[in-house]
């Protein structure tokens, strides 16, 4: 492939219809997924994508049963405790995005640990998109730039990029049927590719990834040029 995204951002999704299909709990599908994750990770570092950006828990996802939310959160905290010395030994910088305040403090002070531990790594940036929403993300980049008392004729657009949690996005996958962004990097994706995939996220490969790869090649991104 001549052409590989700098920044990929995947919307990970199907995973409690993955398990009902198969008349499994929801839990079952988060641990299918999360198992996926580990997997989709070392697939993004072989190709030489440089920023991984992975949704997995939205502002929205709040709304879910306390059971079910709780137990996301130690499937995140687990997620980056048992992966986080690989992951710095690859040089890959560890970055969680979203209303990190409202995490539990036990996620946090690992957030926190892993951020410390990987800031210098120059491999790859792993960002996990956790209570993450694009507007909210906005919102609080306008919120910078005024604790920063920048004046009006002084905004522009590098400005707000400078305010957001992470850069602009080349290519958004989206796993679990649906064909929507759901208020995923909604600033950075002004000029993303997108694709979605038929398949659940416990069902996608790494031979799905390079065919998503494939397609991203042969478009002409002419920027309205």
């Amino acid at each position: 492939m001549s052409k590989i995204p700098r920044h990929i951002g995947i919307i990970v999704d199907g995973n409690r219809r993955w398990a009902k299909e198969r008349r499994l709990p929801a839990f079952l599908g988060h641990k299918k997924g999360l198992e996926r994750v580990k997997e989709a990770i070392k697939w993004v570092g072989k190709k030489g994508i440089k920023i991984l950006t992975l949704f997995v828990f939205s502002t929205e996802n709040w709304k879910r049963s306390k059971r079910e939310v709780n137990y996301l959160m130690k499937l995140a905290y687990s997620t980056i405790n048992d992966n986080l010395k690989e992951l710095h030994k690859k040089g890959v910088k560890v970055r969680v995005i979203g209303q990190k305040e409202r995490l539990p403090d036990f996620l946090q002070k690992s957030i926190e640990r892993a951020e410390t531990l990987t800031k210098d790594n120059k491999k790859m940036i792993l960002n996990f998109a956790l209570s993450y929403g694009g507007r909210a993300e906005i919102i609080e980049a306008m919120k910078n730039i005024i604790k920063k008392k920048i004046s009006p004729e002084r905004i522009n657009e590098e400005t707000i990029k400078k305010n957001l949690w992470t850069s602009d996005v080349d290519l958004i996958i989206r796993t679990g049927k649906e064909q929507r962004i759901s208020n995923f990097l909604i600033w950075q994706a002004a000029y993303s590719e997108l694709y979605f995939s038929p398949k659940y996220w416990p069902d996608f490969t790494e031979k799905d990834l390079d065919e998503t790869l494939a397609d991203f090649a042969r478009r002409q991104r002419r920027f309205g040029k």
